[in-house]
């Protein structure tokens, strides 16, 4: 998963960079910036957080162990906090805005060390993040902030299809420069809407976790069982781990040029399927016929 993910979001940042440097690519250039901050962004997660995970899995040491000081856990906390609030971003934010997310994620990511809010071990003993136990604010804030932003995230996103299908159907039925803005239109459709449903479905579900485990505990002791709220919440944070590795395939799968020979083979398929019934309907008739003759 990790490999997966490093080589896709290195695929995307290339990809991004030769169209970011093409003329052709002017309209497009708010969206390409901030789909390469996004992989730069996820890229960056997974490489100072998998590589500590898989080698305590291999270890097969407590973490205590490795870790007596509990600097390491901090520093995964950190690195788990800040990339996750970076990454809800929308793609047609400028230089200023994706600079002001980053800055925000820093900030925010740092709060634990100003004493709000700690970074605890978390189960099975192999990963470090947010502690829920208590009346965490800080755990709570985390939370209804991500889903702040996923709801923002998707309503801008929504926001900017409606303003692109309308722009496309004002230029629908021109050629040149009006069929080639109809074809950016598609692609970049396409991928709003990719990225916005791994976005919400990866990040969903760790967030209502977190925030149900603080409300539960503010409001006295918890209704389930403690090792079935730690399986829930490990599923959940391996789940929103998916959403850096999607983002890039996403983007990469749904590029203009696949998805032209994706239709191009399915078109092929479809007429060799019309071609088979045919030839199978006339072997039929000609079969029924003979029949006919010889009685």
């Amino acid at each position: 998963m990790m490999l997966t993910g490093v080589v896709g979001n290195a695929l995307a940042m290339l990809l991004v960079s030769r169209s970011y440097r093409a003329k052709g690519s002017r309209r497009k250039r708010s969206f390409l910036l901030c789909i390469g901050s996004l992989a730069l962004t996820d890229m960056l997660g997974q490489l100072l957080t998998s590589p500590i995970v898989i080698s305590v899995y291999l270890s097969g040491r407590p973490w205590a162990s490795m870790d007596p000081s509990g600097r390491l856990c901090g520093f995964f906390g950190f690195s788990m906090t800040v990339c996750c609030a970076a990454s809800h971003m929308s793609p047609r934010a400028t230089e200023r805005g994706l600079a002001a997310i980053w800055a925000a994620g820093v900030a925010f990511a740092l709060l634990p060390l100003a004493g709000l809010g700690r970074y605890a071990l978390q189960w099975p003993g192999t990963w470090c993040f947010i502690s829920t136990a208590g009346r965490s604010a800080f755990a709570a804030a985390f939370a209804a902030l991500g889903l702040l932003s996923l709801v923002v995230t998707g309503a801008c996103n929504l926001a900017t299809i409606g303003a692109l299908v309308a722009r496309c159907r004002a230029k629908a039925g021109g050629t040149g420069p009006g069929s080639r803005w109809g074809r950016i239109t598609t692609e970049t459709l396409l991928q709003l809407l990719g990225i916005m449903c791994v976005l919400a479905g990866c990040w969903s579900p760790l967030l209502v976790t977190m925030l149900r485990v603080v409300s539960e505990q503010e409001a006295g002791p918890p209704r389930r069982e403690l090792l079935q709220e730690c399986d829930l919440s490990l599923t959940a944070v391996r789940l929103a781990s998916l959403n850096q590795i999607l983002d890039p395939w996403v983007y990469l799968l749904l590029r203009r040029i696949l998805l032209r020979r994706l239709c191009q083979a399915a078109s092929a398929v479809s007429r060799c399927s019309n071609a088979e019934c045919k030839d199978r309907a006339i072997t039929l008739s000609l079969s029924e016929e003979i029949r006919r003759t010889a009685a």
